[in-house]
């Protein structure tokens, strides 16, 4: 039998290549005539295209540099991606809004912002997960905490708050610490607990704990929230401490006490504490507390307290229609019913808070208000930052993560605050306006252009918002002036919380409590 002839192609073309030109070429029929797709594998293209202005603002204040240069990581194989190639590859990927590590592969063939960090290459996420397992635990515990301080440390001159408070990371595999604890949405669901420590009203992260979901109450934060304070210098201690009912407990507020530290905390509505607000509801002299809110003061010893403190019971009159679900009903089954209120019953929503600052019950009420902001970090965190995801097996990486998205995310912060000092834009809202375009990398007359592409509706008004921006980071040059770090840090600190430093020197008792 002969062997068929081999197929000859014209031109000597090689059918490999033919394949690849069909592929690479693709005609599609659209209601505006047909148009031909080419995909280009080379061209040094990215989706971040104005990446290179939040570069800059990390050169010109080294937070970067410091948080790679310091880096516990210690890989010896010649094969081993460096330090900064991989810290390089998890900010590219958190700042895209990522929550699993396999996301990673979206920003691998980032051409362009890779070499503007000082990267040799964007890392697999493989290279990422075993990198991180790696870092000694102390170590890098240390070194990031010590990443975190270096974008507030400057600002802690001013007086300050510190906001306390617990969020719930809800786990479906069997991770480490993944046990069940207290899960207000999701009951019965294993979850870890984040314990994290804000400055109020300015958004900035100071540290998270990850511990297991069992260990939510303030016990477990006790040790490292107190070590921390420790570390601080006296006069850069916050003007008192705030949280919620989980932290009004003797154990925190003698702590607290111990280091002539005022706090402000809610107590949990406990027998005794229901019977100080019956008293104080017939008894009580009731002042004005702001939107609503009127409040009165007394003297209280719960049991387990060693001493009698500053309790303050606030109520609110409801003015609305009120309707009851007994569940409890006789019939046996559950009934609704309306609550008639009239001319002689006042309803009331209350609660009550203990503190150890003297101060006059509308500030205390205005102070506790203003902790509502805290869960709005919580909410951004976790939908737009990563805190949701990131999950691994063990719970070193976890905590890790957490420490990096958290820095991550107050450098980002910092960054937009210095375009927007009046409001803080979440990154829901910052990402698209100051992050996405499309850019392309071309070379010209030995100059490397980055050509931007947004198509973003205020992009005219961004154009010009971060050409002012760079204005000010050539001012942050370390040879403009002899500025030390911590000098460009100040100028950067004072420029992007300008809205709460302002006015503070005309009236310091009020320094960053101002809502926004």
């Amino acid at each position: 039998m002969k062997k068929p002839p081999l197929e000859t192609h014209p031109q000597g073309e090689n059918p490999k290549h033919q394949i690849a030109q069909a592929i690479d070429r693709v005609a599609v029929d659209t209601y505006d005539g047909r148009v031909y797709i080419n995909w280009d594998h080379e061209a040094a293209v990215t989706s971040l295209g104005q990446l290179s202005f939040f570069i800059e603002f990390l050169k010109r204040t080294e937070l970067f540099d410091h948080w790679v240069a310091n880096c516990p990581l210690q890989l010896t194989s010649p094969n081993a991606p460096t330090c900064r190639d991989i810290l390089g590859t998890l900010l590219l990927s958190v700042l895209s809004g990522h929550t699993r590590y396999s996301h990673i592969t979206t920003v691998k063939t980032d051409k362009v912002n890779a070499p503007l960090l000082g990267m040799n290459k964007i890392v697999r996420e493989d290279s990422v997960r075993r990198a991180l397992i790696k870092m000694p635990e102390l170590e890098s515990r240390e070194w990031l905490m010590t990443g975190l301080k270096n974008c507030y440390s400057e600002i802690l001159n001013i007086p300050w708050i510190l906001d306390v408070d617990t969020t719930v990371k809800c786990l479906y595999g069997h991770q480490e610490g993944a046990v069940v604890g207290y899960n207000p949405k999701k009951p019965g669901r294993p979850s870890h607990t984040y314990h994290t420590y804000m400055i109020a009203n300015i958004r900035m992260i100071l540290d998270v704990e990850v511990m297991p979901g069992n260990e939510a109450s303030a016990s477990h934060t006790l040790p490292y929230l107190f070590s921390w304070i420790d570390s601080l210098p006296l006069e850069r201690r916050p003007k008192f401490i705030r949280g919620d009912c989980a932290f009004g407990s003797d154990a925190v507020m003698k702590e607290c006490e111990e280091r002539s530290l005022p706090y402000l905390f809610k107590l949990k509505q406990t027998l005794n504490v229901k019977r100080f607000i019956s008293y104080q509801m017939i008894e009580g002299e009731w002042e004005n507390a702001g939107q609503g809110w009127q409040g009165s003061s007394g003297n209280l010893q719960l049991m387990g307290w060693k001493q009698s403190r500053r309790v303050i019971a606030f109520r609110r009159k409801i003015k609305k229609e009120v309707g009851i679900i007994d569940k409890n009903a006789l019939s046996g089954q559950v009934e609704f019913q309306f609550a008639e209120m009239g001319e002689n019953v006042d309803a009331y929503e209350y609660a009550v808070l203990v503190t150890n600052m003297d101060a006059e019950i509308i500030t205390i009420g205005s102070h506790y208000r203003d902790r509502a902001d805290s869960e709005n970090n919580f909410d951004e965190l976790k939908n737009q930052w990563g805190w949701s995801g990131f999950t691994t097996n063990d719970l070193h990486r976890c905590r890790l993560m957490a420490r990096i998205i958290a820095l991550i995310y107050n450098w980002w912060t910092l960054f937009v605050r210095l375009i927007e000092p009046n409001s803080h834009l979440e990154a829901i809202t910052s990402r698209p306006l100051l992050l996405h375009a499309v850019g392309k990398q071309i070379q010209h007359a030995g100059q490397k252009i980055i050509q931007v592409s947004s198509s973003h509706g205020k992009f005219q008004q961004v154009q010009l918002a971060l050409s002012n921006l760079s204005a000010f980071f050539k001012t942050l040059k370390p040879c403009a002036e002899q500025l030390s770090v911590a000098e460009r840090m100040q100028r950067v600190l004072h420029r992007a919380f300008k809205k709460f430093i302002g006015p503070l020197l005309h009236a310091p008792p009020k320094l960053l409590t101002q809502l926004e």
